[in-house]
């Protein structure tokens, strides 16, 4: 879909570090322990996120991942925030997708960058 940019996927705990490129937090709830000096965050859209009812659903249960990630596909159809997601490919070369849950594998980034590339 969005080949123009280098999708990216990294926790928020992590450092940012310069090869990041832009930096988007997908998360709906600002990730504790966090200042937004360390974050270097470019972009925040939260209406990316999944909606609050999924992600207490999901509940970060690997085994509902499969679940989670074609519910969360179906709530992204026609979100403006995605658009704006796809917009930022247009704009920058790479875009890196930050979220705050501790599983690397089964999360929302994970699930928008397989979309996004």
């Amino acid at each position: 879909m969005c080949r123009m940019a280098t999708w990216r996927i990294k926790r928020i705990y992590e450092p940012a570090a310069e090869d990041d490129g832009f930096r988007v937090l997908v998360d709906r709830i600002w990730p504790r322990g966090v200042s937004r000096e360390d974050a270097a965050i470019d972009l925040w859209l939260k209406e990316v996120a999944p909606s609050r009812e999924l992600r207490k659903w999901f509940g970060h249960q690997p085994e509902r991942f499969s679940e989670f990630r074609e519910r969360y596909l179906h709530e992204l159809e026609g979100n403006a925030a995605f658009t704006r997601l796809q917009q930022a490919a247009k704009e920058h070369k790479r875009v890196t997708l930050l979220y705050g849950a501790r599983d690397q594998e089964h999360n929302q980034a994970v699930v928008l960058r397989e979309l996004l590339e």
